[in-house]
């Protein structure tokens, strides 16, 4: 008879011999986890969360005012919510008297500043600029005329701007951004970029193409990424209308006509598939849009409350935000009104 020796120390069959398998496999885990770049390991962190939303907008402030009350429920709810800002705004109007010596590169720092504070109020960890190939940044474009589709060019558009990118280069560059969040919803503007800047339609030109090509076949070794379901931001016009008929009738100052031309962020309602009741995060929106005080007032005193941008025009402040579906399916639990309330409504989390 004989008799097999006993496991050598270097023997692998000695290190898991009578061992918890759970334990070995999370000490195999540990170990191939210290082989990788600490950056690809923090960069994949984010995947742990089934829940992924990427908001894309185009300046500091935008994200507050169009959906702010949206990614604080989300955020508070566990979820992994994404900014990605297009600009820094060195372009904007400033409002505050002591802050307007501000030059356009001051005014875009200080932007940057007033826009992580606003996230943190909002509960937002990951929010990002976007960036051209080389790592410099997009520039505010300003109000320059934009033809759909094609780079801005002529002696009043910056050559930095984002307007003055080659679209196809800035959709490439966003595309990278979805294939490293890999989010099953992405929220963006209209067509129209809600009321005409040229950088807002070049955000939703540039984020529907990317869509595009980040579910394509790409050799830069990312993994493709398909998109579940996407929203534009919009606003249903009756209550646009109700909501300015009241502000007007409060006295407000610069109140508009509530029965005027209206811009193209409001649609007629039967456009709006999709509203997110942020009445419970409606603090920390508020918070967030005090926190850029470059850009926005406040009147929460008022008969109506109300905030308003560089032009002094009052608009409300919307606990519920409005959006309309343009891909993926219409599922979940609907409101009063027949829409949907749940962005995330018929997606399963996805690794």
């Amino acid at each position: 008879m004989t008799t097999q020796p006993p496991p050598q120390p270097d023997d692998p069959a000695a290190a898991v011999a009578g061992r918890d398998p759970l334990e070995v496999a999370a000490d195999a885990v540990e170990d191939a986890l210290g082989e990788l770049d600490p950056q690809a390991v923090a960069a994949m962190d984010h995947l742990d969360q089934p829940r992924r939303v990427l908001f894309v907008h185009a300046h500091p402030d935008d994200e507050t005012i169009g959906t702010g009350a949206t990614m604080a429920r989300y955020a508070e709810a566990g979820a992994t919510v994404v900014l990605l800002t297009l600009t820094r705004g060195e372009l904007g109007e400033v409002i505050p008297a002591e802050l307007a010596h501000l030059d356009p590169d001051a005014l875009a720092a200080h932007r940057v500043q007033e826009l992580a504070t606003a996230m943190e109020a909002l509960g937002v960890e990951d929010h990002r600029f976007l960036a051209r190939p080389d790592g410099t940044a997009y520039r505010d474009s300003g109000m320059v005329w934009l033809e759909p589709g094609r780079a801005a060019v002529g002696d009043d558009v910056d050559p930095r701007a984002l307007a003055a990118a080659d679209p196809e280069e800035v959709a490439a560059q966003v595309a990278a951004v979805v294939r490293e969040v890999r989010p099953q919803v992405v929220v963006t503007y209209e067509p129209g970029g809600g009321y005409g800047h040229p950088d807002h339609v070049r955000a939703h030109e540039a984020t529907l193409r990317a869509l595009v090509l980040a579910a394509g076949d790409h050799h830069d070794g990312t993994v493709p990424w398909q998109v579940a379901k996407v929203y534009e931001i919009v606003e249903p016009e009756s209550a646009v209308r109700a909501a300015l008929r009241a502000i007007a009738a409060s006295g407000a100052a610069g109140a508009p006509d509530p029965e005027g031309p209206l811009p193209s962020v409001v649609v007629p309602d039967e456009q709006v598939t999709t509203a997110v009741d942020g009445t419970g995060q409606l603090p920390a929106k508020i918070a967030a849009l005090r926190a850029h005080a470059t850009q926005v007032t406040l009147d929460l005193d008022a008969e109506v409350p109300v905030l308003r941008l560089s032009n002094g025009v009052p608009q409300p402040v919307w606990p519920v935000e409005r959006f309309r579906l343009v891909h993926g399916v219409l599922a979940g639990p609907r409101d009063d009104d027949g829409r949907e309330t749940d962005l995330f409504a018929g997606v399963a989390p996805a690794g």
